[in-house]
């Protein structure tokens, strides 16, 4: 019984850092990444639709991204919805494919982005610390009504705590590499 709901909860963590994960790969840091333009929806027959099923993103430059649309008629609505995204991107329109350089992040501006990977990623302990402590309440529960001995919920606690240090371990090494990739030119 406690090795399903350990599953449950490796992947309630899993997802939470997956979670931190994707966040953290839009954070811009002077590096073309298409993952910059995930959070881009581009208006298709009236729904907002993901720019990467609209067209194809290339990095052949480390500071410009190629966007070329599968129908050139959404070029003008590609162009608006990567400059209404708020990324602090200028896209640039040839008639073909779009243009999106990657200006080079001044000293504040990666101080600022360095305090944003923090909190993004306390964010990300906290969504696994409060997994933890459903977990641990949901053992204590089974443990009340007899469902499990003092000694299986002594060692379920144990496990948990051993999930959480793991994940918490990999949140960390996150941070230090996406800061690392910020402080670099």
């Amino acid at each position: 019984m406690l090795k399903s709901y350990y599953s449950d909860v490796k992947h309630r963590m899993n997802s939470a850092m997956e979670h931190t994960r994707h966040e953290l790969a839009q954070i811009r840091t002077g590096r073309a990444s298409s993952a910059l333009l995930d959070s881009v929806k581009v208006p298709y027959y009236g729904a907002p639709t993901p720019l990467k099923s609209l067209a194809n993103i290339t990095v052949p430059e480390a500071r410009l991204i190629v966007v070329q649309p599968f129908d050139k008629n959404l070029l003008f609505d590609i162009d608006r919805a990567i400059q209404a995204a708020d990324l602090g991107l200028n896209p640039t329109n040839d008639g073909t494919l779009i243009r999106v350089p990657i200006p080079a992040l001044n000293e504040e501006r990666r101080m600022e982005l360095v305090r944003l990977v923090h909190h993004l990623v306390e964010e990300g302990r906290i969504a696994i610390r409060n997994v933890r402590k459903d977990s641990n309440n949901h053992i204590r529960d089974l443990e009340r009504s007899h469902e499990i001995s003092e000694n299986e919920s002594k060692w379920a606690h144990e496990e948990i705590q051993k999930f959480t240090d793991g994940h918490i371990d990999k949140l960390n090494e996150l941070q230090n590499k996406k800061e690392k990739e910020v402080k670099e030119d």
